[in-house]
């Protein structure tokens, strides 16, 4: 038997009949419309539950976003439309995030700290992957030649170098690069672009790590000496790159010949022996040069400039590494040793030539 519920009601006059009439209208319609707003409700939840499972998807790649202006920022990497300019040094970024990474460069800010040294970095994963170095957490092995990566990142990039891929190609020349950074800062000399300027006289420049050599002119700071050979640097980057000599590490190979060398910009210059390729021209006698440090150092020939000056005597060179051998003559300084029989030399040409007598070239077959 169906159980019979009662509503309560306040009737003013039951004997009326219109009254009456119109009160039990008022239930009729109170009645309706708790249904209708229970089937609102009940709508409402399953719109929301739909909202929640929704789920923008991008057209091109299949990716999906929870929100949709997270794939209208994705959308632009397939466009190759860049709309978020820095009004610092023009650099185009396809997102508003990346634009206030990069912005980070200008203010100087490094939130970020590693735990182990105290170096500052503006994103939290150059902070992490920097920390790796103190770790010496290298998981990452090269199969060609075995030398280990702290990230998968930095072991793809390696690998291009026994492929002989340039994938990376200038938007400006033909020119065609094996990393994504190398392709960044050839571009500059095309565009001009010196997004790196010191915060204390203003002046800019191309690189970071110019950057940094200028800053110690205001910081005063000591130049970096090799322990080997009393070399100095003025930056970590440019000491760890000269180590390799020390340590005989060459894995950049010249894909021409299979000449190898310890830095990548010593393997990029000697190719260019082989392609014939000299982009530097002296607009005074036209002859041409595979770099623009050559070029720079020729050109001194034409004003007859000589600013490097000896320490210890009247004489004057066009360049600090000629000055640094001639002083060699005053301090005695014999940096150059062989490993083979401890004899030690001023300059690293006369090593090389010793070396020979240790090692003779093999006879042609």
């Amino acid at each position: 038997m169906a159980k019979t519920e009662y509503v309560e009601v306040e009737i003013d006059d039951i004997s009326d009949p219109e009254t009456s009439r119109n009160n039990y209208e008022e239930i009729d319609r109170m009645e309706v419309k708790d249904e209708e707003e229970e089937e609102e409700e009940h709508r409402n939840f399953k719109t929301r539950k739909r909202k929640c499972k929704e789920r923008y998807i991008c057209s091109q790649c299949g990716k999906s976003f929870k929100l949709k202006l997270g794939l209208s920022n994705h959308l632009w990497r397939h466009s190759g439309e860049k709309p978020f300019n820095c009004d610092q040094c023009g650099k185009k970024y396809t997102s508003l995030s990346n634009l206030n990474l990069h912005l980070k460069v200008h203010s100087d800010e490094r939130p970020y700290v590693c735990s182990v040294c105290g170096k500052g970095f503006s994103r939290l994963d150059c902070c992490k992957q920097h920390q790796k170095t103190h770790d010496e957490v290298r998981d990452h092995v090269c199969c060609e030649c075995g030398k280990s990566f702290t990230t998968a990142g930095q072991l793809k990039q390696h690998r291009i170098i026994h492929t002989g891929e340039r994938p990376y190609k200038c938007s400006y020349c033909d020119k065609s690069f094996t990393q994504p950074g190398n392709l960044k800062s050839h571009e500059r000399v095309h565009t001009g672009e010196k997004p790196y300027r010191c915060a204390q006289c203003g002046e800019s420049f191309k690189y970071s790590n110019i950057l940094n050599d200028h800053m110690r002119v205001h910081s005063g700071e000591e130049p970096l000496i090799c322990d080997q050979c009393g070399k100095e640097f003025n930056s970590s980057s440019n000491l760890k790159k000269h180590l390799k000599v020390h340590t005989n590490e060459r894995p950049y190979v010249c894909p021409y010949c299979g000449k190898s060398f310890a830095v990548l910009v010593s393997c990029n210059r000697h190719q260019k022996i082989h392609t014939g390729e000299k982009d530097y021209v002296c607009c005074e006698c036209g002859k041409g040069f595979t770099t623009l440090g050559q070029l720079k150092c020729h050109q001194k020939i034409h004003t007859g400039e000589k600013p490097y000056k000896c320490s210890y005597c009247d004489r004057s060179f066009t360049l600090s590494s000629q000055q640094k051998s001639h002083e060699r003559i005053h301090t005695g300084e014999k940096p150059y040793s062989c490993a083979q029989c401890g004899e030690s030399f001023r300059h690293s040409n006369s090593l090389v030539n010793h070396m020979k007598k240790h090692f003779p070239p093999s006879p042609p077959s």
